[in-house]
């Protein structure tokens, strides 16, 4: 119910702010600012670097508000915008030694449960568009498995199928979904992720 009351806090929030309102924009602000400085510190190893992200990311929305989408999560968004943004700091930085050292040697545990919760729902967010781009009979196959539970014996005899052909679309679902998580993973966020664990 929590998470609730705060998506619907954040969404009435980015409707105003949508519409200009600058309290709005300062509400949203001072709500997500430390969280989205510790992902960025966590990530370029630097107060300043970090601290020039969050003000880019938040000016960026000012400059683009609207074109926010009041139904999405704010929280989502903003955390992909920071992402991004670190990403990019550090494409450039692979070509800086100086930079590179200081950001990729460096050793540090801040944030890390801010880290995994972000990959957690990065990762669970496409599972599920993986799974939805699954032909029908497969997808119901897969479900049963993993979301029911269900043995292929069970799903072989439900579904009137022989066990063989439950497995084989079981090996078809799962080279699908897998090829799709590496298509649709941004593969430099899990090498950078590497270095600073």
């Amino acid at each position: 119910m929590a998470n609730k009351n705060i998506n619907t806090e954040d969404n009435l929030l980015v409707k105003q702010l949508s519409r200009g309102d600058q309290k709005a924009f300062e509400s949203l602000y001072n709500k997500y600012r430390d969280d989205i400085y510790a992902f960025s510190y966590s990530l370029l190893k630097s107060k300043h670097n970090a601290e020039e992200i969050l003000q880019d990311v938040y000016l960026q929305i000012w400059q683009n508000k609207h074109k926010l989408n009041p139904k999405l999560s704010f929280k989502s968004f903003i955390f992909t915008c920071a992402r991004n943004a670190s990403l990019n700091f550090l494409k450039r930085a692979i070509n800086e030694k100086s930079l590179k050292e200081s950001i990729f040697y460096k050793t540090s545990n801040l944030s890390n449960n801010i880290l995994d919760k972000l990959l957690n729902d990065e990762y669970e967010v496409l599972r599920l568009k993986a799974i939805k781009e699954l032909p029908p009979k497969r997808k119901i196959i897969f479900l049963m498995s993993r979301e029911e539970g269900k043995s292929y014996e069970e799903i072989s005899a439900e579904l009137n199928i022989s066990i063989s052909t439950v497995k084989n679309q079981m090996s078809k679902a799962l080279d699908s979904i897998r090829d799709f998580l590496q298509l649709n993973t941004d593969l430099t966020f899990f090498i950078i992720l590497y270095f600073i664990k």
